[in-house]
């Protein structure tokens, strides 16, 4: 297996190495929450940490949770420490004998060997794509073996930084300018209007832009489902699920902070976090409303009042490995999340004028998320019948190859479309109830 000679003039430290092996072994242990949080945590404990070792930190632990099955097999050993020593030499170019010199040894000189003369086109095909049996056999179903690897390679790459230009207070090309001069040069993105790109992780949020309110971080697949809904000027507008707000912030800037956003969410500590975006972003329209479940009262008083809802469903995340690695090897008890999107969709249908648009989107890559949950509220619900994507982005001039099938609906993959993984459906209630 080829792999890059790492030149650096200078090689990891024990301490960094170490480090990187703690927290990875208490993500792996400890569960319970993602690993940014366990990250966060063990960052906070580790105060005299300088940037440079919690970057190096960081980007191991992430790569070990990326390439874990392949990590385990070429180490013949499922330790943190073993996992963190394969990754170093197989992926980051590391010596053996800069590790041992760091203070490993034992086998690190058989695992340089292994390294070396591994037949990367003969390994099992869970151990080349890097995924969990329960995900590989759904995708294999779904998209055949040859585009599983292409999908998986692209998966098991470090996203990059998607930035979405705040329209409400500068444009793309105003936003690009300002950042290049801060020494922090981006690309316009392939499809978002709106949508600048850079594939160096670099300190944003402490530039003048960002403070200033001048752009978000959000991937450019999230922000093609604000344009799906279409929100216009003075129109009721709910975002269904919120979370901190960053579909909200854009469907904000689409209406030209007119009209009401309902942004509703089960968690108070989430859209607490909005609130100094929807400062920094020049947003005074919002109305931030926490819920106890879909079927809140507050909720109820809105049926049939919404021109348009945004229901970007809590979902298993699969389109997000890229940079949440760490679901891959977590349990998800996909039928309760099934159930519960069901259920979210049902109630937010009943927000809608005669004539209202619903975009149901996940960022999954699994059917039984996405196509089989749209197909089944349509077979309840005879007075919704769904609407081609393409002709909605048409309108924008955004023209994606590959995303929709006969259905009519946005499927956006890492290796297709340098996105996350998404599915978004939109959805329109007849304007007189049975017709279509």
């Amino acid at each position: 297996m080829k792999h890059r000679q790492n030149t650096a003039a200078t090689p990891p430290r024990h301490t960094q190495i170490q480090q990187a092996i703690e927290l990875l072994q208490i993500i792996l242990t400890q569960g319970g929450r993602p690993a940014d949080k366990h990250m966060e945590a063990y960052f906070r404990q580790h105060r005299n940490m300088g940037g440079r070792d919690r970057g190096f930190v960081a980007e191991t632990v992430y790569g070990c949770l990326r390439r874990r099955r392949f990590l385990e097999y070429l180490a013949q050993d499922t330790s943190s420490e073993a996992l963190v020593l394969a990754y170093l030499l197989a992926t980051q170019g590391w010596s053996a004998r800069a590790l041992t010199e760091a203070g490993f040894e034992g086998a690190v000189d058989a695992l340089a060997a292994r390294a070396r003369t591994l037949d990367k086109s003969a390994l099992p095909l869970e151990v080349r794509t890097d995924l969990p049996n329960w995900l590989l056999e759904r995708l294999l179903a779904q998209l055949g073996e040859s585009e599983i690897i292409a999908l998986a390679d692209a998966l098991n790459q470090p996203a990059p930084v998607d930035l979405r230009v705040n329209t409400l207070k500068a444009d793309r090309d105003t936003v690009a300018r300002r950042l290049a001069e801060e020494s922090f040069p981006v690309e316009p993105t392939s499809y978002s209007p709106s949508g600048l790109r850079r594939n160096e992780r670099t300190p944003l949020f402490n530039s003048a832009s960002f403070k200033e309110g001048l752009f978000e971080i959000q991937d450019e697949g999230s922000q093609l489902l604000s344009l799906l809904l279409e929100p216009r000027r003075r129109e009721m507008v709910v975002d269904f699920c919120a979370g901190a707000g960053g579909k909200t912030l854009h469907l904000g800037a689409l209406m030209a902070n007119t009209g009401t956003l309902y942004a509703f969410d089960t968690s108070p500590k989430r859209l607490e976090g909005m609130k100094p975006r929807l400062i920094r972003a020049g947003l005074d329209t919002v109305r931030m409303i926490t819920i106890t479940h879909e079927r809140d009262v507050r909720v109820q008083r809105l049926h049939g009042k919404i021109d348009r809802v945004l229901v970007d469903a809590p979902c298993s995340g699969t389109g997000t490995l890229r940079r949440n690695p760490d679901i891959k090897w977590r349990e998800i008890n996909l039928p309760e999340i099934i159930a519960t999107q069901q259920r979210i969709l049902a109630a937010a249908a009943k927000l809608l004028k005669p004539g209202g648009r619903l975009v149901y989107a996940t960022c999954s890559l699994l059917t039984e998320e996405n196509e089989d949950v749209v197909s089944d509220f349509l077979a309840q619900h005879p007075g919704f019948h769904a609407l081609p994507v393409q002709d909605i982005l048409a309108r924008r001039q955004i023209h994606i190859d590959n995303s929709n099938g006969a259905d009519g609906a946005l499927r956006l993959y890492p290796h297709r479309h340098g996105t996350d993984g998404f599915y978004a459906a939109v959805l329109e209630r007849d304007k007189i109830e049975g017709s279509k």
